[in-house]
């Protein structure tokens, strides 16, 4: 039965992260430390420095050959159950929508897992809720990061290759078709894709730290390597503040919208249920398909449940695509999932 005390110590890990959060905010919004170009360069060195040296650290110690292919294989089921029916809403509904499609993925299956997950999960149980976490945001980064990049990709070149054509111009890398949607339609190759897709992955240090650091766990692991004391004190010196320059980068971002709940009440709503119900729900099933039980079941769920990837609502600027309901949920999210999820390390503590 959870007390008080296991209580307090998740209170006490997801405390601090407010703290660093305010903190960002008041140096915009209150004292007027930092202007919006200073703020763009504290996010810009999260980006692509304390957050990806952050992954590397906590990627290049997990056991590859250890893992939990039980929990990943949930997790694998449980975002596949969320493409397959988003995909067919999109193309079978009428009131399907490849775009909302796209956002509904980021906020029901893409988390905060490393900066908020891992503390969390420390205080809730342990070694075992990180070790888990850390496989969590393993795949995400590899694995459905790249899924919504191309996604996100594809609909850019779409949208983009039809203009061109429609201005009478026709790309070498287009495959053509005519419609019934007689008129010239057109379509990105898929090796033009890949090259479009492949040239965005090369720029995104976050996957390099996610590859990189899968990399040496398995050489690490296969013949008992360890990092050389030089190599990984030069990745702590920054990774270490991973968690609170990111929390801190979140704050001063929040400091400069109008006001918290940018999409409206409606948006703001569906978007809570897609991350703390829908997603959750989705790892459910997949926990259940692959029998997992006791605490792997509850850390399954709760890492679920985990606030808005930060990194969803970047590619969402990126794109072009509902900023404003990610930066809602990003923001808002954070903010209310601390009792969020306590009712669900109280209520799961009664699964078995």
């Amino acid at each position: 039965m959870i007390g008080w005390e296991d209580v307090y110590k998740v209170v006490a890990a997801m405390v601090p992260l407010y703290v660093a959060l305010m903190l960002g905010y008041g140096s915009v919004k209150w004292w007027g430390i930092f202007n919006p170009e200073q703020c763009d360069a504290i996010n810009r060195l999260v980006c692509y420095f304390t957050l990806p040296l952050f992954a590397v650290e906590f990627t290049s110690h997990i056991d590859p050959f250890e893992m939990n292919y039980r929990f990943v294989g949930a997790d694998t089921i449980s975002k596949l159950v969320i493409v397959v029916i988003l995909a067919f809403w999109a193309n079978c509904s009428s009131k399907g929508s490849y775009c909302w499609s796209i956002t509904s993925f980021s906020l029901s299956t893409l988390n905060n897992t490393l900066v908020v997950g891992v503390p969390l999960l420390k205080a809730m149980y342990g070694q075992t809720g990180v070790d888990l976490v850390v496989q969590s945001s393993v795949l995400q980064g590899v694995i459905w990061m790249t899924f919504l990049l191309f996604v996100l990709e594809f609909r850019r070149s779409r949208v983009s290759i039809s203009s061109a054509t429609n201005d009478g111009e026709q790309e070498k890398d287009v495959e053509g078709n005519t419609d019934d949607a007689g008129v010239l339609c057109s379509r990105p190759s898929f090796w033009y894709l890949m090259k479009v897709v492949g040239m965005k992955l090369c720029m995104n240090p976050n996957i390099y730290a996610c590859v990189i650091g899968l990399t040496w766990a398995f050489v690490a692991n296969r013949w008992h390597f360890e990092m050389p004391t030089i190599m990984e004190g030069s990745i702590l010196i920054m990774s270490k503040a991973g968690t609170g320059t990111a929390m801190f980068s979140m704050g001063t971002f929040m400091a400069r919208q109008e006001k918290i709940i940018a999409c409206g009440t409606s948006l703001t709503i569906f978007g809570m249920v897609l991350r703390f119900i829908v997603g959750p729900g989705a790892m459910a099933i997949g926990a259940i398909a692959m029998g997992l039980h006791a605490d792997v079941l509850r850390i399954a769920i709760i890492q679920a449940a985990l606030p808005q990837s930060i990194t969803s609502f970047i590619f969402a600027k990126e794109y072009g695509i509902h900023a404003e309901v990610l930066s809602t949920a990003v923001i808002f999210g954070t903010i209310v999932s601390l009792p969020v999820l306590v009712a669900y390390y109280a209520i799961l503590e009664f699964v078995r």
